[in-house]
């Protein structure tokens, strides 16, 4: 099993802050010692331009270049030696006698250095030169290191009598024990914070996320009333949580949809069915020999199987479209001469209620679509408006193009027209208006969602104008064709 998202943030955090902290405690440490080691070399040479500044003008001791040693430079403390111009110490503690060369102490590995080779050293070179200096050097097999300052004994001539010549052992890890302390007990606290402060971060991360998966869990179950808080104040993880929740309000939506569609086909199959099992029982239980009563049930029969296949043909329609696998045949049409087509075969309706088509069109009527579905669509549409129209009615339909390179199609009718808060909803399917338009019988309300379907799968779309009184105003685009 693997870890959890709060453990991988917190372990991954963790390492990244005390990565963070060990590189920033080695820089600082580097720091530190760098600056320790420049203020150390400061007062070593200011004490060693004191001390050659209180022998000036003395007579120092001339003593052979061979009597005297130096001691440790590793011990506590700042060892002060005079360096005469020969290389040799003329003043030190304590006055030791040795052979004929300068025996160095355990601070240089014990080696027996003649008084050249100490003349050599850049420190002493430089204050023989008239130039106090420092420098660093590692003794004792590099375990320790030392500091030696070095300062010119001037004499009123001008000329340069000896060397103040000073050591100090430097502390074994770079630093004073008391500083590298400190710097382990501020690390451990910064540690604990580091801590506390990832597991924190972890928690409040994961916790969001871990709603989100609980959640999930729930609406796979069935349970699409779940939600998740979106306030946790990171701005992913509340995006993450309303994404989460308008998906689960989507899907609420859609489950509400679907029950709903699925009982308005049941009811929509159940009364045709209820009709023709009716006449069907009614037939056998002798209206089959009364040929006058028989020839009117047959009738009602044919009627409602009629109506049963138009609702499966519109359903299958409406399905095929959903899934994308509606067969269309696109090609250039002149939708104006489609029109008038469609217009002409309904102009037998349209006498029996003396209503009128008046047909426009502005410049070019080309556009991309299947002429076939596209004649569905205007029938339709002029079925719809047929049906609301009063006597004595104009129907309007004008054609025109669009700055948006479409072929713009109205059709506009002067029936009672639809209040504007069933606008929204107009072409939902098994959607009807009684308020503002009756029902007609055989009426499924599938026609407006039929042609939705099919103009989106062309490329198109419908929008809806009306108000109470008058009339309605359907628009329909199309993809336009060039001239």
């Amino acid at each position: 099993m693997g870890q959890t998202l709060r453990d991988r943030l917190f372990l991954n955090g963790l390492a990244i802050i005390l990565v963070g902290m060990g590189l920033a405690g080695f820089l600082f440490w580097q720091a530190a010692e760098s600056l320790y080691l420049d203020n150390r070399k400061e007062n070593m040479l200011a004490q060693a331009e004191l001390t050659a500044a209180s022998l000036q003008g003395q007579a120092l001791p001339a003593v052979p270049a061979d009597t005297y040693s130096q001691v440790s430079n590793v011990m506590p403390g700042i060892h002060t030696r005079v360096i005469g111009p020969e290389g040799a110490v003329i003043i030190g503690l304590p006055l030791v006698s040795s052979g004929t060369a300068v025996q160095m102490p355990p601070a240089e590995d014990n080696a027996i250095i003649p008084p050249e080779e100490l003349l050599k050293r850049p420190e002493i070179q430089s204050a023989l030169q008239g130039v106090p200096a420092a420098e660093i050097r590692s003794v004792l097999n590099g375990t320790r290191r030392v500091m030696y300052a070095a300062a010119p004994v001037m004499e009123p001539d001008g000329s340069i009598s000896g060397i103040a010549y000073l050591a100090e052992p430097l502390p074994r890890g770079g630093l004073p024990s008391e500083f590298f302390l400190q710097l382990t007990v501020a690390l451990l606290a910064a540690a604990a914070l580091a801590l506390a402060a990832g597991w924190f971060l972890s928690r409040r991360i994961s916790h969001p996320v871990t709603e989100v998966i609980s959640a999930a869990g729930q609406v796979s179950e069935g349970s699409l009333d779940s939600e998740v808080a979106s306030n946790s104040g990171i701005r992913e993880l509340d995006e993450l949580g309303g994404a989460f929740n308008r998906m689960a309000a989507s899907l609420k939506r859609s489950d509400r949809a679907q029950q709903a569609f699925v009982a308005d086909v049941a009811h929509e199959l159940r009364t045709p069915l209820t009709v023709i099992k009716g006449t069907v029982e009614t037939l056998e239980d002798g209206a089959w020999d009364d040929v006058e009563g028989r020839g009117r049930l047959v009738s009602s029969m044919q009627n409602e199987t009629d109506r049963l296949i138009r609702l499966v043909n519109d359903l299958l329609v409406l399905t095929r479209a959903d899934a994308g696998m509606l067969k269309l045949n696109i090609q250039p049409v002149d939708l104006g001469r489609l029109v008038r087509q469609r217009c002409a075969c309904f102009e037998p309706v349209a006498g029996q209620k003396k209503v009128t088509f008046e047909i426009e069109t502005q410049g070019s009527s080309r556009v991309k679509g299947d002429s076939d579905r596209l004649a569905q669509v205007i029938d339709n549409l002029l079925d719809n408006a047929l049906r609301y129209s009063p006597e004595n009615g104009i129907i309007s339909i004008t054609i025109q193009s669009s700055d948006c390179g479409e072929r713009v199609c109205s059709i506009h009718d002067e029936g009672p027209g639809i209040p504007a808060e069933h606008l929204a909803r107009l072409f939902d399917r098994f959607y009807r208006v009684e308020a503002s338009r009756s029902k007609r019988g055989g009426e499924a309300g599938l026609g407006l969602s039929i042609v939705r379907s099919l103009l989106a799968a062309q490329g198109g779309s419908i929008t809806a104008e009306s108000s109470r009184g008058k009339g309605t105003t359907l628009t329909f685009r199309l993809p336009a064709l060039p001239d």
